[in-house]
């Protein structure tokens, strides 16, 4: 779990809010912006989630991605969000040859997707509103940074330790970055929840969490899942094949292992 570090009382005025939604809370951070256009931009992302989540749960028997998965609706049937969601989703089976998986117990589940995908299109849409000159969009943990808090000096994200509750195993800077993204995958916060696909239970590692720093966090969410399923030497492996992806894997035994320029993403 990531959490944002905190700012100096230079920074800008900003625009807070925090949203219960899909089963966990997003926080809002936005800086610069003309007041009247942020609070509508925000309302706007707001919906959009709470609409994602009608239409993606898996809770709900009404939503459409239930109603896919029991053959009620085609795809061309669904709101557009569900073709770009499954293409997504697909790419990133393909990317971690099929350590990412939309499938749990046979049936369809974009759950490991979608919270990330959320985020950084609810964080795309506030950047975009004129004026703003930063966003930070946390949600459940995982955050999309874009922009910057202010003039030179940049979003800073504190990676929560998973074996020292109340510490942190790092901290990453968004420095040089026009967009900055920050994922963890673990056992610390959830229990034992990410499967491994092969088996359809619960994945069995040496890892207790791996925290990726990509641009995009829809991917950064989805490579984190996967790295941890294939455990630490496996995931390493995997993510230093990756471009623009640097990583920070910590075992149950203590032991930190990063990706060679994971180092340039510290301060």
């Amino acid at each position: 779990m990531a959490e944002p570090v905190a700012e100096s009382a230079e920074a800008p005025a900003a625009v807070r809010h925090a949203e219960e939604v899909m089963g966990t809370v997003f926080s809002f951070d936005v800086r610069g912006g003309e007041p009247g256009a942020v609070q509508a931009a925000l309302e706007e992302a707001i919906a959009q989630l709470h609409r994602v989540n009608e239409v993606f749960s898996t809770y709900r028997d009404d939503s459409q991605v239930s109603r896919l998965a029991r053959g009620e609706l085609t795809v061309e049937q669904c709101a557009p969000e569900v073709a770009e969601v499954l293409a997504l989703g697909a790419e990133a089976e393909r990317v971690s040859d099929g350590w990412f998986s939309m499938r749990y117990e046979g049936r369809l589940d974009p759950t490991g997707i979608v919270k990330g995908w959320a985020a950084e299109r609810a964080a795309r849409l506030l950047a975009a509103t004129p004026g703003v000159s930063g966003v930070s969009m946390n949600g459940g943990g995982d955050v999309q940074l874009l922009g910057a808090p202010e003039p030179h000096r940049p979003w800073r994200v504190g990676v929560a330790d998973p074996l020292r509750p109340g510490g942190l195993a790092a901290v990453v800077s968004a420095a040089g970055a026009d967009e900055l993204a920050v994922a963890t995958s673990g056992t610390a916060e959830r229990g034992a929840h990410i499967v491994d696909p092969r088996t359809g239970r619960s994945a069995v590692t040496d890892l207790v969490a791996v925290t990726v720093v990509a641009p995009k966090l829809t991917w950064a969410d989805c490579w984190a899942t996967a790295a941890f399923a294939m455990g630490s030497r496996g995931g390493l492996r995997w993510l230093e094949s990756l471009p623009d992806v640097e990583a920070l894997l910590i075992t149950a035994g203590d032991e930190v292992r990063c990706t060679g320029g994971l180092a340039s993403r510290l301060g």
